[in-house]
């Protein structure tokens, strides 16, 4: 295992930005940057060998810090949409930004992908890591309460790049829902749309949307609609299919989907393969929700890392995550971290080769 830490130039802001890139001993490497501790990329072998990148993402310092689609940024302190942008917490009503259609979005304009996080690098047998740290004060983002945030990032032998989330409360009560925002395209990041490649998720239902993708508090069963992956296909085979969910999300997906699990035990969720170059991967959480993002409203005219331009439908994102707006859902697991308490969540994201 090794780590080459380089950095990519400043923002114009004056912020230097640092990669930190992770290589096994299989030759994959995994990036990560200390700006918004963001997962920046991933490489990894086909069938025949040959290495590409197949994390879609940024690689010059001003993008990166606007990072359009938060693409492989940390999310919190509250993931996803929360309705009507507030939320009630022992009774008092907080009031945040309203950033997408009245709701708040990924916590509002003031999102992590714009912080620097402190950065410290290591190896143990058999893998390497990063710890990236920043301290969140009372009122942040419209939130009470300090949190102190670590996100780790871990690379091991085994092609596993694990995600753990280690959150403590100060002094209040706050919401914790963290999620790292990978999009994937298994034949590389630059090779246009991934709608051939195939997808598993184990989820009976799906929270249902509403026209401007927040849940509206009811489940939706999988079974007979375009949402059902429970069997491995095509992302693009129903994704056209007459739908008001599809059309709620833009012509995609863009979907909370209700794992067959409990809260706090690993298992695996989800599962992508790329039938030409039998690229695969599987992602295995804790989390009792995974979001399917099909980059319904990619942005083509941004430059991406590479020189690439990514159009509709260029990548899958999928984030673990509590349910959508479950702070305003008591029936839902609930995001709330207590004061004084230590909380850890945990994903792994595993990459092979299936011919």
């Amino acid at each position: 295992m090794s780590i080459t830490k380089r950095s990519i130039g400043s923002t114009k802001g004056g912020q230097e930005v640092t990669f930190y890139e992770m290589k096994n001993k299989n030759g994959l490497t995994a990036t990560v940057t200390d700006l918004g501790a963001a997962w920046v990329g991933l490489t990894a072998p086909d069938k025949d060998g040959v290495f590409k990148d197949v994390l879609l993402g940024y690689d010059d310092p001003d993008t990166l810090y606007e990072n359009p689609g938060c693409m492989g940024s940390i999310v919190g302190r509250n993931a996803n949409r929360i309705g009507g942008a507030s939320f009630t917490l022992n009774g008092k009503v907080y009031e945040l930004s309203k950033n997408n259609n009245g709701n708040n979005l990924h916590s509002g304009p003031d999102m992590l992908q714009k912080r620097h996080f402190e950065a410290r690098e290591g190896s143990i047998s058999g893998a390497d890591f990063v710890i990236f740290k920043m301290e969140s004060p009372n009122g942040d983002q419209g939130y009470p309460g300090t949190l102190l945030i670590e996100i780790v990032y871990t690379f091991t032998d085994f092609n596993d790049l694990i995600i753990e989330y280690k959150l403590r409360a100060g002094s209040e009560d706050t919401i914790a829902n963290f999620t790292c925002h990978p999009y994937f395209n298994l034949a590389g990041h630059d090779s246009g749309d991934m709608l051939d490649q195939e997808l598993w998720i184990d989820a009976a239902d799906i929270c249902e949307i509403d026209d401007n993708c927040l849940t509206t508090g009811k489940l939706m069963p999988v079974k007979n609609t375009p949402f059902d992956f429970r069997s491995p296909k095509a992302i693009g085979r129903d994704i056209a299919v007459s739908s008001q969910q599809l059309k709620n999300a833009g012509g995609g997906y863009d979907h909370n989907f209700c794992l067959d699990h409990r809260l706090g035990r690993m298992k695996l969720a989800a599962s992508a393969r790329d039938p030409k170059s039998g690229r695969y991967m599987e992602v295995y959480t804790g989390m009792p929700g995974i979001q399917l993002y099909t980059a319904n409203s990619m942005d083509e005219n941004v430059t991406a890392k590479g020189g690439a331009h990514y159009k509709k439908y260029g990548g899958f994102a999928l984030e673990t995550q509590f349910y959508p707006n479950a702070i305003n859902n008591g029936d839902w697991e609930q995001p709330v971290i207590f004061a004084d308490e230590i909380k850890y969540f945990l994903t792994t994201y595993k990459f092979g080769v299936k011919a």
